[in-house]
Order: structure tokens, then sequence, then C-alpha cells
């Protein structure tokens, strides 16, 4: 296992390999991030106070703790703090819950106004927050209140994993007894692509001391999670799963490969880019991409475990374009090249639906163009 750009701070241009310099890649990585936050038509960020803004989905016209912790991220990567600061600052005063068993968690989803549509959370929103703001400390230094970063990420860390232990009624994010993220934190069920394992590694050094071991613990569990949860064949994942690794069904959707789970090929490309190669995962992904290099990939949908496709058009095509681009970080699929180019000639989406696929996008344009960086 190579140690990957914590221990030799190597970030690879891979769209080097297609004839895209690094001059180039850095022009792609900045018009991608102004069509995200100021395209006057293609924009999904939403003014709605002068200090606070939120990231919208589009598709539902909410604001998401995913979004918005993704916005943060992407504002840590571009060296933006006065938008970061404007998100955080919706997030801290719309989204946090101050009372009840969820108390110290967001709401995964509130009206643009900031008024509640839920009343519970979503790990895969404080996971990220955690993250962009402990690089957020890292890149800007630590402010007074809320934007004392590292304390607010050790604040959402510490609810976390000690939920049923500071809040009566309350059931921590993660599983005591295997480190595994819960689907939502009373259900004894997983995501395989809310398992952030490069994530989890600077928690280790990062959180709570106490918790640092735990930290450490979840990396390696989530390793091995995300390749038990993938098809031995297809490379897919699914979007739900028990702590065996068998897919679960929810919301009243039969088929498998779908939203949530595109993301788990672009977490391990960044897992690679920032920990080295870790085989098992590497497979995962030279998988996917043999198996998509079979499929029709102007007519995508969702699939069976098994690739089995459905009659369900695929809802964010451009964001399975996207992930596979990016899995070409770890693949060694005889494809690899293939797929980075779909990827380059790719533009990002528009409509309704642009949100999602646009996130992932984005994520994925900065890791292969070699601009997805630790800030420690």
């Amino acid at each position: 296992m190579s140690s990957g750009a914590i221990g030799n701070g190597i970030y690879p241009n891979y769209l080097a390999e297609i004839g895209i310099g690094e001059e180039a890649g850095r022009k792609l990585t900045e018009q991608a991030f102004e069509t995200i936050f100021s395209n006057p038509e293609e924009n999904f960020c939403h003014h709605t106070d002068e200090d606070a803004w939120c990231m919208v989905d589009t598709g539902n016209m909410d604001a998401r703790t995913e979004g918005m912790s993704y916005g943060m991220m992407m504002c840590v990567q571009m060296n933006r703090k006065d938008i970061f600061d404007r998100l955080w600052t919706f997030s801290d005063r719309y989204m946090r819950m101050r009372a009840g068993p969820n108390e110290g968690y967001f709401a995964w989803s509130v009206q643009l106004n900031g008024k509640h549509n839920a009343e519970g959370p979503a790990p895969d929103g404080e996971e990220y927050f955690a993250m962009a703001l402990f690089m957020a400390s890292a890149r800007w230094g630590d402010g007074d209140g809320i934007f004392n970063y590292s304390g607010q990420a050790r604040e959402i860390l510490r609810h976390a994993v000690h939920q049923h232990e500071l809040v009566c009624g309350g059931e921590p994010m993660w599983e005591p007894e295997n480190a595994y993220i819960r689907f939502v934190p009373g259900m004894k069920i997983s995501d395989p692509s809310y398992h952030l394992p490069h994530f989890y590694e600077i928690f280790a050094l990062k959180a709570d001391e106490a918790d640092r071991p735990f930290w450490k613990k979840a990396a390696e569990e989530s390793r091995k999670y995300i390749v038990k949860s993938a098809d031995p064949v297809t490379g897919m994942s699914p979007e739900y799963a028990d702590y065996d690794g068998k897919t679960v069904l929810l919301f009243h959707k039969p088929w498998v490969y779908y939203s949530d789970a595109y993301r788990v090929a672009e977490n391990i490309a960044l897992d690679h880019v920032w920990f080295g190669s870790h085989p098992e995962e590497d497979d995962v992904v030279t998988r996917l991409q043999d198996f998509f290099a079979k499929q029709d990939l102007q007519d995508l949908r969702a699939y069976k475990l098994d690739g089995t496709p459905q009659t369900e058009p695929a809802m964010h095509p451009t964001a399975i374009i996207a992930v596979l681009g990016a899995a070409s970080i770890a693949s060694r699929s005889e494809h690899r090249e293939k797929f980075l180019r779909l990827f380059a000639e790719t533009p990002m989406r528009k409509g309704v639906r642009r949100y999602y696929d646009n996130c992932l996008y984005f994520f994925c344009l900065l890791m292969l163009t070699g601009n997805y960086r630790i800030w420690l």
C-alpha cells in the first residue's frame, strides 16, 4: 500500500494522461466553481440572508446538510472563506437542533428560508461538516464563536459518537460496537456511500483525543465494509445495506444501484489519492469500470447489483459518468482512459436535477486535476 498524499504530499493530475495540463485543470475547476455559486442561470446557491447562504437541492427545492457540507468543502478547496462562512452561518442558524434527542445534530432538510422540513439528521452531512471545518481551521485559522472551526468540528464528532451519553434519548450516528456509520441514528443499517475512511483517518488525528482510537478503527472497518457490500462481479454498491453488507430496500424502491450508491466510487478514488492504494477497494472500481464499459452510456438506468438494468432511468446520469471518471484514479481496468476521456467530454448538468450531479462532478474534477487537498 502506497502512502498517498498524506505521506508524500503529491496530488497527481490524472487528466494529464489525456492531455489536460495542470493550468488547464485549474481553469476547469474555477469555471465549475463559478457555475455552482454564481452563474446567473445555473448556480444553486441561494442568499437567504446577507450573511447566511444555502446550497439548493434543485430537484426538491430545499437545503440539505449533504449540500451545505459539500458546499463548505468546495469552498475550503477553492480558498473561498467568504462563502464558506456564509454557508456555515446558515447551517448553524437554521439547521442545528438545540433541544430534544437530536440536540447538537443538524436537521437534514430545511426550506430556503430556514424552516425545518425534518427534525432528524443525516450522518453524511455531519461527517462532511466536521471534515470541512477541520480543514478550514488548518487553512484559515480559528476565530471566535461558530468560527472556531476546529472546536465546532470536535463538537459535531463528539455528538456523533456519544449522543446516547450526552442527550437524553439520543442515538449515536456511529455504531459503538463495529464503528460503522448508520444510515440514520435510530436505524441499525448503513449506507455504503456514507463510509469515508479517508475522513476518519483525519478525525483520528484531530478529534477529541479520547475518541481517536475509535476513528482509527472506523477507518479500518469502513474500508472492509465498502468491499463486502459491493457486488463481487459488477463492483456496484447498494444504496442501503445491513451490517453484513447485504442490500436493504427502503422507500419503496425495488432497484439497488441508484443515487446514493454512485458516491462509493468517488470515495474510493479520494481514499486512494489521500492514503494510497488499498487493493481490495481498487478491485471494486476496476470491476465497476469493466461493467459499465459494456453498457450503453447514453441510456444509463437503475440497476440491480448483478447488473440487471431496470426500466427506471438513472436520475443522475452525469453523476455516474463523473464517478466512473474518478474511478480511473484507483482502477486497474483496461478501460481507465476511456472513462477519463468520457469525463472530460461530459459537461456539467443543466436543469432541475443539476444539484446532485454537479456536486459529484465538481468533487471528481477536483481530485482528477490534483486539486482535492488535505489541509492539516
